[in-house]
């Protein structure tokens, strides 16, 4: 099946059934999900459950996408721009640009060392030198050879020498040293007139007379060609040479340029061989393998072959057609050769070798490629060809019995073809048998087996036509395999082949090629600059723009497009002149309204093309903004795909201008008004990002603190000004937030006591107070950002600041006359500035800070301290008083027995009660006892230049500079985006396989439901009797009494968390703890509830706090592995300076929704699945939410259980969502303690439990009154579970008594826990909870131990 036809399938197939999940093409890591709907409803079905069952096996799995793993720790980095994968590029192409030949025959006088045997190997480039007088013979020789080399280079230019003396050999190396500059030269010599070399290393040439042979040392000749160069020394012993010119290397080789010497030598024996005489072979075998192989090799092969009697030798002579065309017979003979040829050597050589030696310039690679020849011919006359650098040993390759195969089957043919030239030339079954060959390697091989030594052979059939589309689609299926196998595809020498492709027109390739361009980008970024500079990117723009492609490949070329742009100007610049902005957004936009939305994966990569294309491009910015570029992706924020939602705010951010100097202080009055058009333009697309700073997902919510950091950076001054507004103290008398903004430029004066600040010591910082956190020389050249800032307008324009104090009264009428006669504030324009929007921007930046999820709280607190707020991160036990915490004020710079200040803005009030924040600002009022803990001075940036990362700043990440102007070095500690990089990931991995684990994922999971299934069975059957075998104690050393369990479906664990969220995880069989640690390391504390996600996969813990944070961990049950999965605020944002401090939340595992409500807030509708906020549904209701339950077996369905005593019903399915609204708890009103839906299928059933002490079982079709009550506690129930299966309720009182009911309500058993031998009371009961599949109840106390209670029947696994 074609790649083509195998893509098509993959995509139609999983389009259809993954439409709403990320990862199309299988790479999904829990498998299709269709796929386990189907077969585990089969398993079910067949394991003899009633069809109803399966409502207890929810089908749903969440949060195990890609984008879960390691989202905390990860720093992915994009396709590579350097180290391991630019290795294949080859290090720098060469060329031979000059060759002198050498001969040194004399003809008809035999050197003295010579006994020739009869018959002798006469012929020296396939000419019988005595057919001739020897003077013409030598001449045509020579010429002959000439011709044979021209072959392989012919743009060199070609010297030659004829029986030379050692002075003519000089002129002649000289010369071509000279002409060739730093080109390669190639030195031949053929000695077969003269004797052999010299121990020394000496070669004979002849004096003027021919009377003598005078030596020539090789290290002279050496001297005289310089390097780069190349040797071909074709003549007995030759070996000697090489031993001698290796030793000279070696000598000289303490000197540093002998190391950079690039010589090679090719020689044709041995030092102890002569070369082979027999009359088979041309006296210059050598010459003849390197320069002629096709003809030698033929000779050769048919003297050995079957074919030798019926064949005569002449007709290989004959043989038609030409060596470059490769429709004809010599020329397909000749491209077999060389695939041959290069398959060995890439098969035997080490990889820098062979890049070096076949890659780097075409005279070398031909003559190694026939050397090998050389070496398979002359081993099998007893001579050994040796070179340097060394080659290991090929003449038994096993490649070289299919070029016999190709030989003979070409020699057959030859005779018809002679006598019939118009015969139709019938190609060779090598390269399809090859390519077959490959196929079957690609079906079997894998990254740990040997790699496929068909790959050099797949390149030359890439020249081919005829073959080309399947060798493509079998390259793209080898490159999926991974980025080992890009690698190996590019040091074979693939780059140039597919980069000249791209001028092709043929429309069957364009999908294949785009797929294998995706590859390579992905691995190596660095080919951007050789698609830009071919022009490649059209072709790509114009793929993308093609309607007729599937959208997967489509998002391939939007990549492919996106890494051309990424960081490279010229690549920018080419896309943004061919229209890719208005082609990517014209993509953006559904054809009609009601269209259904485009495949995610391709909305996502229109977005990072995008915001790669004009990120840091400031024309490319202003045409995203004429286009209105905003109002296409603002859509696109609330797409139910995370990525897409994130590469959406990626492109957003990146449209904001980071501030170039000459844009942020226009020069020019038009200029002004773009700037005043620029500025808001960015209000409005961070307006659009406000709404999605609350997403579900971290992966959003991190481009989104990035895009306000840029922002922040862009707009630095204004917010600045805004935020020193908000942290006035209450007297918002002036100086309170001035002297830390003022610029004072003195780096030592951090103020260290408050005495400074009084009267004379003012005056000196007057001066520079307005520049708002700027520096001087910005301020002073763009001093209209100052005048209108709230600070120059509120605080002094408006009437004077209160005080007490008259001399600082007086004083800040300094202020006004010295700053009005600095001619600031005369300026005539102002700009236009939305401080209501800039005070959200710094709200949104602060919610960040708080982020649930570290990485991106640290992102929000580099945010902050951008525009000069910085934060504290303390760890305390909350105090009773909300956010005053008592202690030390942990002043940095300031002495310590500085108060703290806090301004009394609901907004500021906000915020201190969850991570203290401060202005950076010199506290001034007295001392007080205790502070906002936190809250402290710190000298702005710009007088502390020394302190940038010094510990004790508060913030681990370096804070940013002040102010724009200061360029790059302030640029590069911008927080980055993470996003591209990490989608780039998705083309890394497998396209086309599904992934090999699916088989035991399913495994395991069907195995999992049957166990379900069984035990479900036997609780609905047990008559429970007594649940009061206490089988397990573990004693939790929680300091704070044990708050929320957990008990695993499928081993015997149980998971606990106290109240500062310390969650413990405990072995009950084996009595073992496995693991320990904090949810969080927030000074805000407080566990809602514990539940488990995916429980019949990998299963996932959710934690739930009780200010409405969530966080989901996975391995959380091996010791110190446990890894941060995703974490959001579930309740936020429902009113302004209200911080939840009792969210509830429960999870539903049919539906992939989690509910949350907080104080007074509508009850919030998470998708897991999605990471999003579905709807919000008012609770109808005045009073808080106090308890929230889930079904577990009808999807969609809560209930939800109020202050006030009453519950309701919701069902999400329905369009008014409330179902029904009941008071059941009526002898005394006391908020719900505990609610949750009977066991079985019954959608109507309910229990309820009151703080009262009552228990009411209630069927919601008869509204008016419960059809069974429990008094089951006087006045102080804590605690109710119902069992999700068995018919078992279980209430906890704070009198340290469990007590378990049938749903007939009848006690079944009375747990009391005594004093225990310290005669200590236990506390009260906290959590109850039961085994979803099995009758085993776990309760938790105050005192810090769980017990976990089951009926007489258990028996450990």
């Amino acid at each position: 099946m074609a790649l083509g036809d195998l893509m098509a399938s993959r995509f139609s197939q999983s389009s259809a059934s993954l439409s709403n999940h990320l990862d199309e093409f299988s790479s999904r890591e829990d498998g299709d999900a269709a796929g386990h709907r189907t077969d585990s409803e089969a398993a079910a079905g067949a394991a003899g459950g009633a069809t109803t069952s399966m409502a207890y096996l929810p089908q749903t799995v969440v949060l195990c996408d890609f984008r879960h793993e390691g989202f905390e720790d990860c720093v992915p980095s994009g396709p590579s721009e350097s180290g391991l994968v630019s290795k294949w590029r080859p290090k720098d192409r060469m060329k031979t640009g000059c060759v002198a030949l050498v001969l040194c025959l004399n003809i008809s006088v035999d050197p003295p060392d010579v006994i020739k045997i009869s018959p002798c190997a006469r012929m020296e480039c396939w000419i019988d030198p005595f057919s001739m007088a020897p003077p013409k013979a030598l001449e045509t020789i020579g010429k002959a050879l000439h011709a044979q080399y021209e072959r392989w280079q012919p743009r060199a230019r070609y010297k030659l020498q004829l029986d030379p003396t050692v002075e003519e050999v000089k002129k002649l190396c000289t010369t071509c040293r000279k002409y060739a500059r730093s080109e390669r030269v190639l030195f031949h010599y053929n000695g077969h007139g003269v004797p052999r070399p010299t121990p020394n290393g000496e070669i004979w040439v002849f004096n003027k007379s021919y009377t003598q042979y005078i030596p020539l040392p090789i290290v002279d000749l050496d001297s005289w060609l310089k390097t780069p160069s190349i040797y071909v020394f074709d003549c007995s012993a030759a070996g000697m040479i090489v031993s001698a010119f290796i030793e000279h290397q070696d000598w000289n080789s303490s000197g540093a340029s002998a190391s950079s010497k690039d010589c090679i030598l090719l020689a044709a024996c041995e030092a102890h061989e002569t070369l082979p005489q027999s009359a088979e072979f041309p006296a210059d075998v050598f010459t003849s393998c390197l320069t002629t192989p096709i003809k030698m090799a033929l000779r050769w092969f048919c003297s050995r072959s079957l074919l030798r009697d019926s064949l005569d030798h002449s007709l290989i002579d004959q043989i038609p057609g030409r060596q470059n065309d490769r429709k004809t017979l010599l020329g397909e003979l000749n491209w077999i050769f060389t695939a041959v040829t290069d398959t060995i050597a890439w098969n035997v050589l080490p990889h820098d070798l062979f890049q070096r030696l076949f890659r780097q310039d075409l005279l070398v690679a031909s003559l190694f490629r026939n050397f090998l020849l050389a070496e398979r011919i002359m081993r099998a006359a007893n001579c050994s060809p040796i070179s340097y650098p060394l080659l290991p040993s090929t003449h038994q390759h096993h490649m070289w019995d299919s070029w016999d195969m190709a030989a003979e089957i070409c020699l057959s043919k030859l005779p018809q073809l002679i006598a019939n030239p118009n015969s139709e030339f019938q190609p060779s079954p090598f390269f399809t048998e090859q390519l077959t060959a490959f196929e079957v390697w690609l079906d079997h091989g894998s990254e740990h087996k040997k790699p496929p030594e068909q790959l050099p052979i797949v390149l030359q059939v890439l020249l081919s036509q005829s073959h080309r589309f399947r060798a493509l689609v079998l390259l793209g299926r080898f490159l999926d395999m991974g980025p080992w196998a890009v690698d190996l595809a590019l040091s074979v020498g693939i780059f140039p082949y597919v980069l000249k492709l791209l001028q092709t027109t043929a429309m069957e390739l364009r999908q294949i090629l785009v797929f294998i361009w995706t590859k390579i980008l992905a691995l190596d970024k660095s080919c951007q600059v050789d698609l830009v500079k071919d022009g490649g990117h059209v072709y790509f723009i114009k793929f993308l723009n093609s309607k007729d492609a599937f959208p997967e490949q489509r998002a391939m070329a939007a990549f492919v497009l996106a890494v051309i742009v990424d960081g490279h100007r010229r690549g920018q610049e080419a896309c943004m002149h061919v229209n890719l902005i208005h082609i990517c957004l014209e993509h953006l936009q559904p054809a009609s309204p009601h269209d259904t939305q485009t495949e995610p994966l391709l909305l996502q990569w229109l977005c990072l093309c995008l915001g790669k294309l004009w990120e840091d491009f400031p024309e490319a910015q202003i045409v995203g903004l004429r286009a209105d570029a905003p109002a296409t992706i603002r859509p696109l924020l609330s797409e139910p795909q995370p990525e897409v939602r994130s590469a959406a705010v990626f492109a957003l951010g990146t449209l904001l201008d980071v501030g170039s100097v000459s844009y942020r202080d226009g020069h020019g009055g038009d200029e002004d008004c773009d700037d005043d058009e620029k500025i808001k333009a960015e209000l409005n697309i961070v307006k659009n990002l406000l709404q999605v700073v609350g997403d579900g997902s971290p992966l959003v919510r991190a481009e989104v603190a990035v895009a306000l950091a840029r922002f922040a950076f862009g707009h630095n001054k204004h917010l600045k000004s805004i935020a020193a507004e908000y942290w006035k103290p209450q007297s918002n008398y002036l100086l309170g937030s001035f002297p830390s903004l003022a610029n004072i430029n003195s780096p030592g004066s951090g103020y260290a006591n408050p005495s400074q600040y009084a009267g004379s010591a003012l005056s000196c910082h007057i001066g520079p107070v307005l520049r708002v956190g700027s520096d001087s020389t910005s301020a002073a050249r763009d001093g209209r950002i100052c005048t209108s800032s709230p600070l120059a307008s509120t605080g002094i324009m408006h009437g004077s600041p209160l005080s007490d104090d008259s001399s600082q009264h007086s004083d800040s009428g300094i202020v006004i006359k010295e700053n009005s006669s600095n001619g600031v504030i005369s300026y005539p324009r102002s700009r236009p500035l939305d401080n209501a929007m800039y005070s959200q921007i710094i709200l949104a930046m602060s919610t960040m800070a708080k982020d649930p999820s570290p990485r991106i709280a640290s992102l929000g607190r580099r945010t902050l301290s951008i525009i000069g707020i910085e934060q504290v991160v303390t760890r305390q036990a909350r105090f009773s008083g909300g956010g005053i915490h008592q202690g030390n004020c942990s002043a940095s710079t300031a002495s310590p027995n500085l108060a703290g200040l806090a301004r009394s803005s609901s907004w500021f009030d906000m915020n201190a009660g969850h991570l203290p924040m401060t202005f950076r600002t010199p506290p001034v009022s007295p001392p007080r006892n205790n502070y906002l803990t936190g809250l402290r001075r710190v000298c702005s940036l710009e007088f502390r230049p020394h302190q940038l990362n010094s510990p004790d700043t508060g913030l681990a990440d370096p804070l940013l500079g002040s102010d724009g102007s200061s360029g790059s070095s302030e640029r590069s500690l911008l927080p980055q985006s993470t996003i591209y990089n990490w989608s780039c990931g998705h083309f890394s991995r497998p396209l086309l396989t599904a992934s090999d684990d699916n088989e035991e994922i399913m495994a395991r999971r069907e195995e999992r439901e049957r166990i379900a299934l069984d035990r479900i069975a036997k609780c609905q059957h047990s008559s429970v009797s007594k649940l009061n075998n206490q089988i397990a104690s573990w004693d939790t050393k929680f300091e704070m009494g044990t708050k929320a369990t957990l008990l695993l479906p499928f081993y015997p664990i149980v998971v606990a968390a106290d109240e500062n969220e310390r969650i413990r995880v405990w072995n009950y069989e084996e009595a073992t703890p496995l693991n320990s640690f904090d949810n969080h390391d927030l000074s805000d504390r407080g566990i809602s509830k514990l539940c488990l996600v995916n429980e019949l996969d990998d299963s996932l813990l959710l934690v739930a706090s009780s200010d409405g944070n969530v966080r989901v961990w996975k391995d959380y049950t091996v010791k110190g592995k446990q890894k941060l999965v995703t974490a959001f605020s579930s309740v936020q944002g429902h009113k302004a300076g209200v911080r939840s401090m009792n969210a509830v939340v429960d999870w539903q595992q049919q539906s992939g929704y989690l509910y949350a409500s907080g104080e007074a807030s509508p009850i919030m509708l998470w998708d897991l699945d999605k990471e999003q906020l579905v709807s919000s549904i008012p609770s109808s209701s005045d009073f808080s939410i106090s308890s929230l339950s889930a079904s577990q077996v009808h999807g969609g369905q809560f209930a939800a259980g109020f202050l006030d005593g009453s519950i309701r019903i919701f069902d999400i399915r329905t369009p008014e969502m409330l179902v029904c609204t009941a008071r059941p708890h009526t002898q005394r009103v006391e908020k719900v303690v505990g609610l949750g839906f009977q066991p079985g299928l019954d959608p109507a059933k309910i229990v309820s439990a009151s703080q009262a002490g009552d228990i009411q079982f209630l069927d919601i079709r008869n509204q008016t009154q419960a059809y069974l009550t429990i008094d089951a506690h006087r006045g102080s129930l804590t605690a109710l579970a119902v069992h999700r299966h068995a018919p078992v309720v279980a209430s906890g009182s704070a009198k340290q008594i469990v007590k378990v009911f049938s749903l007939e309500g009848e006690q079944l058993s009375i747990i009391r826990y005594y004093p225990t031998f310290m005669a200590q009371r236990i506390g009260s009961v906290n959590c109850l909870t039961f085994h979803p599949y099995r009758v085993l109840l776990a309760a938790g106390a105050a005192d810090a131990c769980i017990s976990i209670y089951a009926d007489d029947s258990y028996q450990a696994r």
